[in-house]
């Protein structure tokens, strides 16, 4: 069993930054593959960005590749992403998620947060 807490959302101005993080209880953190996703008011949930069990490969929705930086700390149980030149489509609800075989599709992930709500105002 893991359990994961986000934390680090806020309302921002567009083009500022922050940086999101996502701790995990349990001693087999660092066998998962740890994922971010996002849900806007009215849409569905959507894949941000991916980091596997070693933070050796990642892998990012185009809609925020080149502007985020996902990556973990395994001994400190803690996955982050690093937001960028914050739009205000980035405006959502963030999850962290854990999965053994997870990638980048919200069903291969066992394990949620509660999320951590980003307001971006322009």
């Amino acid at each position: 069993q893991v359990q994961l807490v986000e934390s680090g959302g806020g309302l921002v101005q567009a083009g500022d930054s922050l940086r999101l993080s996502c701790a995990a209880s349990g001693r087999t953190f660092s066998t998962y593959a740890m994922g971010w996703f996002r849900q806007a008011p009215g849409k569905d949930r959507e894949f941000v960005a991916v980091v596997d069990w070693r933070g050796e490969s990642t892998y990012y929705a185009d809609s925020v590749k080149g502007r985020s930086t996902i990556s973990r700390d395994n001994a400190k149980n803690t996955v982050y992403l690093q937001m960028n030149s914050l739009k205000p489509e980035d405006t959502a609800v963030y999850y962290c998620a854990a999965g053994f075989t997870a990638w980048n599709r919200a069903s291969s992930y066992d394990y949620w947060g509660q999320g951590t709500q980003v307001t971006v105002s322009s």
